[in-house]
This record gives structure tokens, C-alpha cells and sequence, in this order.
């Protein structure tokens, strides 16, 4: 229960999304904070136990601001744009962890957005925090947004906004053939051709003020161009226009935050976990699945999919796959299927498929090569690192592309937890391949997880 002393604004914290603000005493900004449920998170911060430096918060707090959203990707947004242009003190670590994310908009002939790290930023001649963004900050991107404490919440807002707001990511080509996106809605034909220069400006402008937190302004935009087309007969373009408004309307966002992603509700990790993560822009500590095929004699074909989060198996999310494209022992070919399947999940539910932050993958050159051309071919970039078996563990051998500094970094930093999560696929295959042939051999066995 919150301290009757303590004031809180607007009457009564809603069970809604939104963004809250404590003060002090004197009236400065001491923190800004998102929520799924405001009347929940705040409420929390005064029921639980706390260490150091949120207790101290806490013991200053004499007054409560919010500013309810109608979704949580809206929480998101504003969340970002208040700390960036209030710096209150007790978000310090926004501002010194370069490891969070940030939004760029390109500046280039068809501008793409891509997702940066503070240090990376700063490698660019870029300062992250400033409010302004400089000349030499202009010539390199139209808009940079955040910081972003969580990066999965930031992906996965990217990816629900696309289907109102499409942008492309591969390159210019009149005539060329459809990338996968194209072929899906995601991508507006920047690789066919089919938009000009001057009309996919017009969506990344609605792009950049989305993150901008004028929603509002871009369903009046759409609106007016819809009439217009119903106006002129053009009913195909005004259907999909009314399809667009009502997506950007009606976020199902509900998964958006799995759990509040404040600095001290696991969105920024304690400092013994930063220093065995380091600050590099592949978070370790972030979501690793890892991919193990499981067969005798090319029966009974399974795969896994594991997934670690802070370093920990984390067995809601674990998957399981019956290989369904051929019958024989084929583990590449296997693998192929499986990743095939599960990326394509990354569209179509993105907020129960979220993309990882790294894969691993049990095998040699042949399973690695063949993700990568199927990551390639489906249009995704996510760090791949195999593990082909060595004689023990000691002798095992990490598969990875020497030549990216950062993978060369987790994988000397990182090796044991990337085993770790290669040992548990292994045994969560094992497990399902084993009830598979208990099956077929008419011996009842025990259901586990679920099969994808």
C-alpha cells in the first residue's frame, strides 16, 4: 500500500498501462518508469523488499505523476522520450549502461530503421543522451530514439507497428525479385521497385513520429488519405488503408512486457551479472536458444529448442519439433526445417516467438552454414554460434564467424553458458525422441512441453 503521505496526482493509479513519475519533496523528477499496470508496479515498490539504491528512491518519494497509454507499446514509446528529455537522476544507468538499445532511422535514399547500442553510437561519433542530435549525428541518421532499457520490449514494438507502418531493410533493385517480407506485407517493394523514393519517405516519416509519440496524428493522416481514395474509387487502396488504421488502433500488445523491465525489476542487470556479460551488443544474458536434432537410424526425427534468459533455462518457453519435410538421418537438413519453421514465428507471433539475442547450435560447419543461408534467405541477422562435440567438454569446439569481433568475444567470454544451453537441448530432445519411440512401441509414457 502506498504511504497516505505520500501525494499522488490525477486521483486514484489505474490497473492500465502507462508511464509513472516520482518526485521529491521539492518537486524534482527523480524517476520515470513504464508499467503494464500502473496501480500494480507502483504499488509494488512500497510492498517488497528493496536493495540499496531503490530503497533510497523510495525513501525519497513524496509525490506520484502518471500519464496513462492506451497500449503498452504507447508506455514504451513515451517512457524513452520522457527519460531522454528529463535525465532524472535515478535513471543514471540509462545513461551509463552503453549496452541499451537505441532506434536509428538511417539517413540514406530509403532509410531503414536499425538497432544500436550506446557504444556503438559513441564508436560512430554519436552521443546517445543528447537531446539534439549534431551535424555529424544528422549526416548518419534522420532520428535517434531512445535509450531502451529492454531490448526484447523494443524488437517486439518494432515488429507490431510494422504491419501498420511497413519499411524495408534489403536493397533498391527496379525489377528485382520480392525479398520474404515483400511477399508478406512487411516490406513495401523497395527491392521490386515498386515505391518511389518519394512515397516510402512519406512512411518513414509516419515511422519516426510514431516513436515520437504522435500516434494520434498519423490515424488522421491515414484517415484523410483513405476518404480520399474511397473519393477517387480506389477501393483497394482505401481497404488497405482502413486496415492499416485499425491495426495501429488495436495493438494487441498485451505480451509486450513480460515483466517490468525497470532497472531494478530485471530489465538492467546487478553488476556481477555486467561484468560477466561485458558491455558488447550481444547480450548473453539475453535470450539464448539453442537447437539440438535427436534420431537412431533416421527414426522418430525431433528437434529441440531451449531458451536461456539472465543465464538460467527458462522451461516455459521451451519448444519441441517433429521433423515433417523427409524420413532418414539427415541432421542438416533437419536443422534447416526447424529454423525455417520457428523464424517464421518472428512475424507471424512475435510476442511469444520473440527473436533471440544469439542461437546455438549443436553442430559443426554443415548446421551452422545452413543457418546462415537460412537466416539470409528469410531476411534475419541473429548471432550464430555452433558446438560441434568434442571428446569431453574441455575438448568441444565453438563454430562462429572468427572474423566478428563480438562473436569472438562471447564466444572466449561465454563458452560454459553456451554449453550449458547446447547440454540442455541435447537432453530435452533426448527426452522427446525417447517418448516418440515409446509411442510407437505401444509403451505409455509422460507428456512433456509443447510440440511446435
Amino acid at each position: 500500500m502506498i504511504p497516505s503521505s505520500i501525494r499522488i496526482l490525477h486521483g486514484e493509479l489505474p490497473d492500465a498501462p502507462g508511464v509513472y513519475l516520482y518526485y521529491d519533496v521539492a518537486g524534482r523528477l527523480l524517476y520515470i518508469g513504464k508499467a503494464t499496470s500502473l496501480k500494480k508496479r507502483v504499488g509494488s515498490y512500497f510492498t517488497k523488499a528493496h536493495n540499496g539504491r531503490i530503497a533510497d528512491l523510495v525513501a525519497n518519494i513524496a509525490r506520484i505523476d502518471y500519464v496513462q497509454t492506451p497500449t503498452v507499446i504507447e508506455a514504451l514509446v513515451l517512457e524513452s522520450n520522457q527519460i531522454r528529455k528529463n535525465q532524472p537522476p535515478y535513471n543514471i544507468l540509462s545513461r551509463d549502461d552503453k549496452s541499451f538499445l537505441y532506434l536509428c532511422i538511417t539517413n540514406e535514399d530509403f532509410p531503414r530503421p536499425v538497432l544500436l547500442r550506446g557504444l556503438d553510437l559513441e564508436r560512430m561519433g554519436v552521443q546517445p543522451f543528447t537531446k539534439v542530435l549534431s551535424g555529424a549525428a544528422k549526416k548518419k541518421f534522420f532520428a535517434v530514439f531512445g535509450p531502451y532499457i529492454s531490448s526484447r520490449s523494443l524488437r517486439t514494438a518494432l515488429e507490431l507497428v510494422r504491419r501498420s507502418i511497413p519499411w524495408s531493410t534489403c536493397e533498391h533493385q527496379e525489377g528485382g525479385r520480392p525479398c520474404f517480407d515483400a511477399q508478406i506485407g512487411r516490406c513495401p517493394g523497395v527491392c521490386t521497385g515498386a515505391i518511389s523514393k518519394k512515397e516510402y519517405r512519406k512512411s518513414i516519416r509516419q515511422l519516426i513520429q510514431f516513436f515520437e509519440g504522435k500516434k494520434t496524428s498519423i490515424v488522421k493522416q491515414m484517415t484523410k488519405e483513405m476518404k480520399r481514395a474511397a473519393l477517387a474509387k480506389d477501393f483497394e487502396r482505401a481497404a488497405g488503408l482502413r486496415n492499416k488504421i485499425n491495426a495501429l488502433e488495436h495493438v494487441n500488445d498485451v505480451a509486450l512486457i513480460t515483466r517490468e523491465d525497470d532497472w531494478d525489476g530485471g530489465g538492467v542487470k546487478s553488476e556481477k551479472l555486467k561484468a560477466k556479460s561485458g558491455e558488447g551488443f550481444i547480450n548473453v544474458l539475453g535470450r539464448i536458444e539453442a537447437y539440438d536434432i535427436a534420431n537412431i537410424s533416421g527414426t522418430s526425427n525431433v528437434a529441440s529448442m531451449v531458451v536461456f534468459e539472465n543465464g538460467q533455462p527458462n522451461k516455459v518457453m521451451y519448444r519441441k519439433f517433429k521433423i515433417k519435410g523427409f524420413e532418414g538421418a539427415n541432421d542438416v537438413a533437419a536443422m534447416e526445417e526447424v529454423l525455417r519453421r520457428r523464424l517464421r514465428r518472428i512475424t507471424t507471433s512475435p510476442a511469444t516467438w520473440p527473436a533471440p539475442d544469439i542461437m546455438v547450435i549443436d553442430g559443426g560447419e554443415g548446421q551452422v552454414n545452413r543457418v546462415k543461408e537460412v537466416l539470409a534467405d528469410l531476411g534475419f541477422t541473429i548471432p550464430i554460434i555452433g558446438i560441434a562435440k568434442g571428446f569431453d567438454r574441455k575438448q568441444d569446439r565453438l563454430v562462429y564467424d572468427e572474423s566478428n569481433a563480438e562473436l569472438r568475444r562471447i564466444a572466449e567470454s561465454s563458452k560454459e553458458i553456451l554449453q550449458r544451453a547446447r547440454d540442455e537441448a541435447h537432453r530435452f530432445a533426448g527426452a522427446y525422441h525417447r517418448v516418440l519411440r515409446s509411442r510407437n512401441s505401444g509403451i505409455p509414457k509422460k507428456r512433456s512441453s509443447t510440440t511446435s
